[in-house]
């Protein structure tokens, strides 16, 4: 089993690439070589291959770096199932994560984040739980998507040592955190990780 995370920049002509790209090309390297492992294409497009654990923090620390640009927002598609052919380009690998990763995305209409797997009930009640979830990090401030990026880029520091990172109060963190929904956020990474365990 395998995961594919197919995804587009929201309003990527409203700012100019130099500003986005090189945070979006940070996040997706950390996941594996280009064009292998992930690639951008079509100028604001992507794809990127993690495993099945990973998909869910993957697409929220994708989000909170494309976030944390004024204006910019990006759409995330999940993709669960099976890799049956392996190219140089991940854009021409196949198997049914990349199909359900691509139909899924096509399907993203009001939502900018959903999962489709090969088991129906976890998909339905996943993406419930990620439309709530999306309420609030469809609203996140640049200054939340920087602080939960730099949260889960960090995941051993404490508020003092993130505060210190970004030249802030601990008490700055704590109301950040809490506005950006984060404890609820990291339990829903945990949720889906346990799922995925169980599952694959």
């Amino acid at each position: 089993m395998t995961s594919v995370i197919t995804g587009d920049i929201i309003n990527s002509q409203e700012k100019p690439p130099e500003q986005w790209l090189g945070a979006l090309k940070a996040v997706l390297k950390t996941y594996g070589p280009s064009p292998t492992t992930w690639e951008i294409y079509r100028g604001d497009s992507f794809q990127v291959e993690v495993d099945p654990k990973h998909a869910l923090h993957a697409c929220i620390l994708i989000k909170a770096h494309i976030k944390q640009f004024d204006g910019l927002d990006v759409r995330l598609a999940i993709g669960i199932g099976d890799k049956t052919y392996h190219a140089e380009k991940i854009t021409e690998a196949n198997g049914s994560a990349f199909v359900n990763s691509g139909e899924c995305f096509e399907n993203l209409k009001k939502t900018t984040l959903a999962l489709k797997s090969p088991f129906d009930n976890f998909d339905a009640a996943m993406n419930l739980m990620l439309e709530l979830a999306l309420l609030t990090m469809d609203h996140w401030t640049s200054n939340s998507a920087t602080l939960v990026k730099t949260v889960l880029e960090h995941p051993n520091f404490n508020q003092n040592q993130i505060a210190a990172l970004l030249g802030k109060t601990q008490g700055n963190i704590s109301q950040g955190l809490k506005r950006a929904g984060f404890d609820e956020i990291l339990k829903l990474i945990q949720y889906f990780n346990n799922q995925i365990e169980r599952l694959c």
